[in-house]
């Protein structure tokens, strides 16, 4: 499995507060789009995340996302090594994602930019 990086997950209160900061830090502008309620903000390696306070309870739950080249090769791998697949694979706005929970109990998001087949 190849990973290309990984991006730090923030839940945050105030989304536009908080975005400007964060695009000083990064040096760039932040992709916006919602997902189940949740308003998104991707900045460089920070993905923002403002929501329903029991959407991000859940979301809290994942310590970061990690951007691999092919979901299903990734899935294979986890499994073989022992994590358990939670959810996915599944079509995200920006390709597939699956959630796993690893052996040491730390739960992580796996996402590819590959359209859903």
């Amino acid at each position: 499995m190849e990973i290309l990086g990984a991006t730090l997950r923030i839940c945050v209160d105030d989304l536009e507060a908080t975005v400007p900061f964060y695009e000083k830090l990064a040096g760039g502008r932040a992709h916006r789009f919602e997902r189940g309620g949740v308003s998104v903000a991707a900045v460089g390696c920070f993905l923002l995340m403002s929501g329903p306070a029991a959407e991000l309870e859940v979301l809290r739950k994942v310590s970061a996302t990690i951007a691999v080249k092919d979901v299903d090769e990734a899935h294979q791998v986890l499994t073989d090594s022992g994590a358990q697949v939670l959810a996915g694979p599944v079509a995200t706005p920006a390709g597939r994602n699956l959630i796993a929970l690893h052996p040491d109990g730390t739960v992580y998001e796996y996402a590819d930019r590959n359209a859903a087949e």
